[in-house]
């Protein structure tokens, strides 16, 4: 079997239908090492990893993504189409838009308002609200408040550009938007388009409100409860 793509190593049926999607690599192997069985790396290209095993008996991946709209777009485009997935979960971090979300809170992106044009590829003629699907928002959220985990659910703002000298984030607050990230509209829109199902799940890792932050690789490593929750809903 040949290779279908030029940024992923695995043949067709290395990867399963499941998977989440964590922008790091690095949290993609701290993943497949920490909570799946039987585990197979089937990418290394670009440094992106990517890993299939098992948990609790299914069987799920786990693919780096990188940053970004144009990246993730590119991932999980190829996962749904080459490769079949049917369930994707981006796992992830964002910047705090509102005072009460503090490090550490998990947001679930009910949607995801965005600065970029990825949707002008579709010609419409209006705005294009993407959204997550309700099933794995529904189990998610469920899942996390059997467990106690602090939650919130509501709007985040995919940002094309990480470093914004105009400070548009106050106007984000105003609006009630939760959080500052930069791939869920993308994954959500291949999502739709393809009619598969998608969500993001963020970790707050910093805050545009108190400016605190963390590091990097308190990132990668201690954000597990999103982690947790995404293998129980795939």
């Amino acid at each position: 079997m040949s290779t279908p793509t030029p940024h992923n190593a695995a043949v067709k049926g290395d990867i399963a239908e499941s998977i989440l999607l964590p922008g790091d690599p690095l949290r993609a192997k701290f993943i497949a090492e920490n909570y799946l069985e039987n585990v197979k790396c089937y990418n290394t290209v670009r440094n992106m990893n990517g890993y299939t095993g098992t948990y609790k008996g299914k069987p799920v991946s786990v693919q780096g993504t990188g940053m970004g709209v144009s990246s993730i777009g590119i991932y999980s485009y190829e996962l749904i189409h080459f490769y079949g997935c049917k369930k994707l979960i981006r796992v992830g971090t964002a910047g705090s838009y509102q005072e009460h979300l503090k490090i550490g809170d998990i947001v679930f992106a009910m949607g995801a308002c965005t600065d970029t044009n990825y949707a002008s590829q579709y010609e419409f003629k209006g705005t294009y609200a993407p959204i997550a699907s309700w099933n794995l928002l529904y189990k998610a959220v469920e899942f996390a408040n059997s467990k106690g985990f602090k939650n919130t659910v509501g709007n985040v703002f995919t940002s094309e550009i990480f470093y914004n000298g105009s400070n548009p984030h106050k106007k984000w607050m105003e609006m009630n938007v939760l959080a500052v990230e930069m791939e869920a509209a993308a994954l959500y829109m291949n999502a739709a388009a393809a009619k598969v199902d998608a969500l993001a799940i963020v970790t707050i890792s910093d805050s545009l409100v108190t400016q605190e932050e963390t590091t990097s690789d308190v990132r990668e490593k201690s954000f597990t409860n999103m982690m947790e929750i995404a293998l129980e809903v795939v």
